[in-house]
């Protein structure tokens, strides 16, 4: 990957639509070159997809928080990857250092719809406690950073 590869990748974490033309004229490159260094970077598992971004505010997802699972003993990041999958509350999921196995975050309608999904995720048969913290504001969101050119 050289710096023409990252600055594409910066334009489309930037605008996932932009068009290889609007691309290329920002990096110097023709349509197809650009377009043959995203179906390079796509191959190689760089760029593992484009997607959609949603305020959760404006579809009614304002209450989020997370959550420390501490776990029984053998319980794999596997398991815990599959349980945190089937709640559509859950928007990541991540192994941690520390006294928690894992950390989960979460996004719903309300205080209510949180705790439903709480007890669900409570539920869960590895699921020994949770220590939840409830998000007052989000002060910084960020997409993925892209490496600086070595």
């Amino acid at each position: 990957m050289d710096a023409v590869d990252q600055r594409i990748i910066a334009l489309l974490v930037n605008d996932a639509r932009a068009s290889y033309a609007e691309i290329g004229a920002k990096v110097s490159l023709s349509a197809p070159a650009v377009k043959r260094r995203v179906d390079r970077l796509r191959s190689s598992g760089v760029i593992k997809g484009f997607t959609t971004v949603i305020e959760p505010a404006a579809v009614g997802w304002t209450t989020e928080a997370f959550v420390e699972l501490f776990c029984t003993g053998r319980t794999t990041p596997a398991q815990i990857t599959v349980a945190t999958r089937r709640h559509p509350e859950v928007v990541g999921a991540y192994t941690v250092s520390g006294q928690a196995d894992a950390l989960v975050h979460l996004r719903a309608a309300d205080i209510g719809h949180l705790e439903q999904a709480l007890e669900r995720l409570r539920a869960e048969p590895f699921v020994t406690s949770t220590r939840s913290m409830v998000v007052l504001s989000r002060l910084v969101e960020t997409p993925t950073p892209v490496p600086a050119p070595s």
